[in-house]
């Protein structure tokens, strides 16, 4: 069954010169398993900054010409550089409270969000077991930024129990940073591409209008976040915490 996470999709297009000429380049297949992993993820964490790409469905390649991604792109790039150096990884699919998203989408556009967004993590076999890999979401500057203006909060909207020492470190074990914020559990894929092909977001002329301009929106507004000029949440911080999860996780990691 190995041989399935490995395997290269249309979407984890590992082969692709780019993505083949930064492994090389990086010397990342010389390195050792656990070095292998953490260099990979280290990589997709800090230096893809996080951002809004124009679609989930994104081949690696253009996250990775793009230079930034949100959960979803993210997990498509990680995915493909740890095929790329031989380490097996799978997909997991979930939806998370849209009030994660809250500072982030403008308030105007804010109510005709969907309640539950797609979101996903990479799961990698390790040691014998599936370590879950979730805590390469936000770069370091977005992370230092969230740190600084809620001072002394262990909750916030980042969807971590601890945002002021958040488990985002490659460590040989499971890493979060939006866990806290999950409410539906929609399975184990071997790859994004089985996922996308029953989950969708943002279709029609909602996806045309999120594309051509939300998202640009939404990426001016993570900018200033990072420079660490938060916006004003209506109704105070606790419009920034997750409804209560309503659906167990499977169980997965060590």
């Amino acid at each position: 069954m190995t041989h399935l996470y490995l395997t290269e999709t249309p979407i984890l297009d590992f082969r692709a010169d780019t993505i083949q000429s930064l492994v090389s380049t990086r010397g990342w297949s010389d390195l050792s398993t656990h070095d292998k992993i953490g260099a990979v993820y280290d990589y997709v964490r800090d230096d893809i900054l996080f951002g809004y790409n124009a679609d989930d469905t994104l081949p690696a390649s253009r996250i990775l010409a793009d230079g930034y991604g949100q959960c979803n792109t993210k997990a498509t790039l990680l995915m493909a550089l740890l095929r790329a150096v031989g380490v097996p990884c799978r997909f997991h699919g979930f939806t998370i409270d849209k009030g994660l998203q809250r500072g982030v989408i403008s308030e105007l556009v804010y109510p005709l969000a969907p309640r539950n967004i797609l979101h996903s993590w990479v799961e990698i076999q390790y040691e014998g077991a599936w370590v879950d890999l979730e805590g390469f979401i936000l770069d370091q500057g977005i992370l230092q930024s969230l740190q600084a203006h809620f001072q002394g909060r262990k909750d916030h909207g980042a969807g971590t129990s601890n945002l002021a020492a958040p488990d985002v470190t490659w460590r040989g074990k499971r890493a979060y940073i939006q866990r806290s914020g999950i409410n539906r559990d929609l399975g184990v894929f071997d790859a994004p591409d089985a996922f996308y092909q029953t989950h969708r977001q943002l279709l029609g002329m909602r996806g045309f209008i999120y594309r051509r301009v939300i998202r640009h929106w939404m990426n001016r507004r993570v900018a200033k976040i990072r420079a660490g000029r938060l916006p004003t949440i209506p109704g105070g911080e606790k419009n920034l915490l997750p409804q209560p999860s309503t659906q167990a996780i499977s169980k997965g990691g060590l």
